[in-house]
């Protein structure tokens, strides 16, 4: 029984993801598709980013971007500072189009660095559930092989060892479990950063 148990462990690792894709990456545990790279076209249609100047050298798009990047800043609150940024351009469109196109670009940098450092994290992520996974599995053969081995008698009280193993055994399960609760929620925050390019490119492009 326990054994049974530790290999439903191991498998859980991969097999989920293994149900709803094909097994391309053992380091990518999540449901959803793993994408390596994203590039600003994904998401955006306006004027080409490069040709507006570099966003980091433009103090003002800059703050902006890094603003409107932040998860902190709720989706809510983008429009009225794209507005009081776009305003301070006056009847100078070109210059407002740029200056908002820079803004973009600041946006995207910074929050495709941050998807690249989560995407590694997941990875990492993956791996120590997976040697945790082989030291349950390890910890369930030891214990079976404990209790399938000849009595001492009429001993009452389990062995101090065996007794110590099965501790550890219940406390490695409990943590790898929930382990793999918070994975969901971190598989899925690829996607949202996804999610919040698009809105943003989206409110960005309206004003131009």
């Amino acid at each position: 029984m326990i054994r049974t148990t530790a290999l439903a462990l191991l498998l859980s690792v991969t097999a989920g993801a293994a149900l709803a894709q094909p097994k391309i990456d053992p380091d990518w545990p999540c449901v959803q598709r793993r994408v390596e790279t994203l590039s600003p076209g994904q998401f955006w249609t306006g004027p080409d980013l490069a040709s507006a100047g570099d966003w980091g050298s433009d103090n003002d798009a800059a703050v902006l971007a890094q603003k409107i990047a932040s998860r902190r800043t709720d989706l809510s609150q983008v429009d009225p500072l794209l507005d009081d940024f776009a305003a301070k351009f006056g009847a100078d469109k070109d210059a407002k189009d740029k200056a908002l196109t820079r803004v973009y670009a600041g946006a995207f940098e910074v929050l495709n660095g941050e998807r690249n450092k989560i995407m590694s994290g997941i990875a990492r992520y993956a791996q120590g559930q997976r040697r945790m996974a082989e030291r349950i599995r390890d910890e369930a053969d030891k214990v079976s092989q404990i209790k399938d081995a000849p009595s001492k008698g009429d001993e009452t009280e389990l062995p101090k060892d065996q007794t110590e193993l099965e501790t550890k055994f219940a406390w490695d399960r409990r943590i790898f479990q929930e382990r793999s609760q918070s994975l969901t929620y971190v598989c899925e925050v690829p996607q949202l950063l996804e999610q919040r390019l698009g809105e943003l490119g989206k409110r960005i492009q309206q004003r131009l």
